[in-house]
């Protein structure tokens, strides 16, 4: 197949999370799953049973064996030749602990209730996280708690125009889900994220980008072992509309129902 990585445009920001994986690999362009396997193996990433990570083809996968299952009972990563997985395992390599946490929950909910239709709820919420989820970091203050309630309420303009002067100061999105980077690598307006929130001390945005996203990765880790997902924790954001994020980001740009949409009444 072509090889899909030249189309990717890694100066855009919501790359910033992903982008020191890739380059850490040595930035392959194509054979991605070997690059991969030498990178995991250097950080050490295992799964929540402590087997060692490594990415394998897709046909490693057993028939009628559930994808996060087998992840869980061996440390393969089932993966193809494509950019859905070429992310997916940029997002293993950058969160390690996240995705280790999000496995287990798959996998215990696949343990009990076996594979049916219908995944569940618990596991439609560790799907939306993990496919197409980002991670809002907020200062834990009034300002920051008043803005993710605008957020919550779908007040798009003070959110995100009247109030974005605080992005980058007292808040920042990192993408997490490797579809909603694939979805990215072609931008468009609509493209919305299910975005987890997480309030931070001060001393949280006085680190450097790397100790910023090992801290990321091991507070929701730690959440999810605690309390587990639920769909409802998460809330719309739409990707190009975080200020900064892309040209033109004028009042009439959010002011976009079509995109930027009216929270629904009961």
């Amino acid at each position: 197949m072509p090889n899909p990585l030249p189309h990717i445009d890694w100066a855009q920001p919501w790359y910033d999370a992903v982008r020191p994986a890739f380059e850490r690999a040595g930035s392959p362009e194509d054979d991605f799953i070997d690059a991969f396997n030498v990178a995991a193996a250097q950080l050490d990433l295992r799964n929540h049973l402590g087997a060692p990570l490594r990415f394998v083809p897709q046909d490693a996968l057993p028939e009628g064996m559930a994808y996060e299952a087998f992840i869980s009972a061996t440390g393969n990563v089932p993966t193809r030749d494509n950019l859905h997985d070429f992310f997916n395992a940029l997002v293993w390599q950058s969160y390690p602990l996240i995705k280790r946490s999000l496995n287990a929950l798959q996998a215990a909910q696949i343990a009990q209730d076996g594979i049916g239709k219908s995944r569940g709820p618990a596991r439609d919420a560790a799907t939306i996280l993990d496919e197409n989820g980002a991670l809002l970091v907020v200062r834990d203050s009034d300002a920051g708690r008043a803005l993710v309630e605008d957020l919550r309420a779908h007040r798009w303009l003070p959110a995100l125009y009247e109030k974005r002067a605080m992005f980058g100061r007292d808040l920042e999105v990192w993408l997490f889900g490797h579809a909603l980077m694939e979805k990215l690598v072609a931008p468009r307006k609509a493209i919305t994220a299910h975005t987890r929130v997480v309030f931070a001390n001060d001393d949280y945005f006085a680190l450097a980008h790397d100790a910023r996203l090992a801290w990321l990765d091991r507070t929701v880790a730690d959440t999810l072992a605690d309390e587990g997902l639920q769909a409802t924790a998460v809330t719309p954001l739409q990707v190009l509309g975080v200020p900064g994020w892309w040209p033109g980001q004028d009042e009439d740009f959010y002011l976009d129902t079509t995109v930027f949409r009216p929270k629904r009444t009961a």
